[in-house]
This record gives C-alpha cells, structure tokens and sequence, in this order.
C-alpha cells in the first residue's frame, strides 16, 4: 500500500511517524509566523491578491475554481492575472509568460489549461513574487489569482480561498508525512471562504467555519475533439458509448463516475497527478472511442490521438460564495464595479 493510499485509509503503521509529523507542524508554525512578525521578507502587490490553494496534498478541485473566477471576475469589470507556481514545469526562462501556444512541459498542464480555455494572463514561477512582478510589469491587470499558493507566505493576500476534496477530506487528519496536510486544519479558521468541492460542507467541517463554507459542483460541458476542436454535447453522442479513459489527476475515479453519469462504460487507464504521456500509454486492449480530462488534453499536442476527445467541466457554486467574495472586494477595491 503507497502512502497516499495509507493516509485515506488512516492505517495504523502512520503512527510510527508521529515524531517526524510533529518536527513538520513545528517548521511549518515557526515558518508562518517568522513571516507574520516581519522576520521573513513579503511583498505586497498594487493590486488585490486572491490566493486559492488547499492545506493537503494532491488535487482538490483547484482549476476549475480559478476558471469559474476568472469569468465571474471579468464580469464585474475587474481584468485578472493568474500567478502559478507551474508544477514539473521547465520553461527556458523563469519567470515564464505562457500562451496558447507554450507546450505542457514549458508550462505545466494545469496553467496551459488555464491560458488556453480563458486566454487570461499567466506567469509561472516557484518565486510568486517575481511571478506577480512580472505580470504586473507587462499587462494591465488589476487583480492577481495566486493559483495554489496558499502556503507562499512571501506574497501577500487580502483574500483567501482553501479547496478541499468532499470525496477525500482530510485523510487521517494529521500532517505529513504521516497524514496529507501541510498545514492543520486549524489553518482553515483563517481563510476568508471555504469552498467543498462535490460535498456538503458539514461532512468534513465544524460549525464555526459554516458561513464562510460552500458546495462546489463540476457540471460537465462538451466533449471537445482533440483533432479538430469538434464540440458535441454528451447527449447527441452517436458514437459507442464502452469508451477508453484516461487521467492523470488527484483523483481518476471521480472522472470515471462523471463519464457514467452521462451514460459512459469507461474503462479507466489512470496515472499518476500531471503525469507526462507517451505514445505507448495509449496502446489500449479494445478499440473505442478515448475520452480524457481537458487537463490531460494539452499533454497530448506531440501525440496523434484517433477518435480522442476531452470532456470540459465547469464549476458551479452556491450564490453565496459570490455575494461573500464580492463583498471582500468591495472593502478591496471600491472603486471597481462589482456589479452585474
């Protein structure tokens, strides 16, 4: 049994690393607060910084939250910028300016995704600061999307926002290396909203954090072809519906689920969270029609994929996370309209 799976499962053995997760909160807590207290160095950026991130490892559902306020945020007149970190990214220069037209292993899959489904101003680097220097120096952006950068304290937020899994919480609850948070769940007191993605918020969070918390829900879109960019709606598929999947997320099986709740029989081909595909994972033991995650898609450009299409999914929230995230701005940015 791996580790990831040892943490969901809470088996027992992960006591024996109790010391080493203690060592961990301690640097982490000391780390947080050296920040804080002025000791470590931070910056503050002319613009509001939203920071949406998570306290575990692995995929919680973070994408499609930053596109779902990337659209709600032009439609309330701001002009946002996203700052990544860019995860297995090796851009020839860093910071990194990514387009339509960067390949995945320049910019990382998920900030492809991003530019390519929104066309939104994005700069990848481990350094957050630089990155938002830089994005401020060549746009006209007024706000900044600090995509999972919750525990970057050398750039300063007026605004955060943690995602967790509704299907995985919090594991065993404990931090690494003997559970999945890199910081406690106490570090959820201080976050501005909360957002559960797939989950009602009381399945996993105490009642002092109900009324900044909110369901997350991925509708699923179109079916996009890899070739051509043909759109179909899942219900005028006419092909056969016994599909190939792949993906290579935090989470596969939730993809599977949704592909059967359109009327799919996937069988799932799964891979490691951003895993780098090659023509051979692709070699599958029945001829059908493949079917991946639009994060996995932009992967696939130096691939010749037959009858390959990826599955678009869009975040849907509940209206008071949008009444709370405008009021936020407001105090922020008054100045800006927020109103539809």
């Amino acid at each position: 049994m791996g580790l990831e799976q040892a943490w969901y499962r809470s088996s027992r053995w992960l006591k024996l690393l109790r010391p080493l997760e203690a060592l961990f909160c301690t640097l982490a807590r000391r780390r947080r607060q050296a920040f804080q207290q002025g000791k470590r160095p931070s910056w503050t950026a002319p613009v509001p910084v939203v920071v949406v991130g998570n306290i575990s490892v692995g995929g919680t559902g973070k994408s499609p939250l930053v596109l779902f306020l990337i659209e709600q945020l032009r439609q309330r007149g701001f002009k946002p910028g996203v700052v990544s970190r860019g995860y297995r990214a090796t851009p020839p220069t860093t910071p990194y300016f990514v387009t339509v037209a960067s390949s995945s292993v320049e910019a990382g899959d998920e900030p492809l995704m991003i530019v390519r489904r929104t066309g939104v101003p994005l700069v990848i680097s481990p350094d957050r600061v630089a990155a938002a220097k830089l994005l401020l120096e060549q746009t006209d952006c007024d706000l900044i999307i600090s995509d999972d950068g919750m525990q970057h304290y050398a750039l300063n937020r007026d605004i955060e926002i943690a995602v967790i899994d509704g299907v995985r919480g919090f594991g065993n609850g404990r931090c690494l290396p003997e559970g999945p948070l890199r910081e406690p769940v106490s570090r959820l007191a201080d976050v501005d909203l909360i957002v559960v993605n797939g989950a009602s918020p009381e399945q996993w969070l105490q009642h002092s954090y109900r009324e900044k918390s909110f369901t997350m829900l991925l509708q699923p879109g179109e079916l996009v072809g890899l070739s051509d960019d043909r759109r179909v709606a899942t219900d005028q598929w006419t092909e056969s519906r016994q599909v190939n999947a792949v993906a290579a997320i935090g989470n596969p099986q939730r993809f599977t689920a949704t592909l059967e709740t359109l009327g799919f029989s996937a069988t799932l081909n799964s891979f490691p969270d951003h895993h780098t595909y090659v023509e051979k994972d692709f070699c599958f033991t029945q001829s059908a029609p493949l079917i991946m995650t639009e994060k996995d898609a932009v992967k696939c450009d130096h691939i010749a994929l037959h009858d390959a299409w990826y599955l678009q999914v869009n975040a849907a929230l509940e209206d008071g996370f949008l009444m709370q995230l405008e009021a936020l701005l407001n105090r922020l940015a008054p100045s800006v309209n927020t109103t539809e």
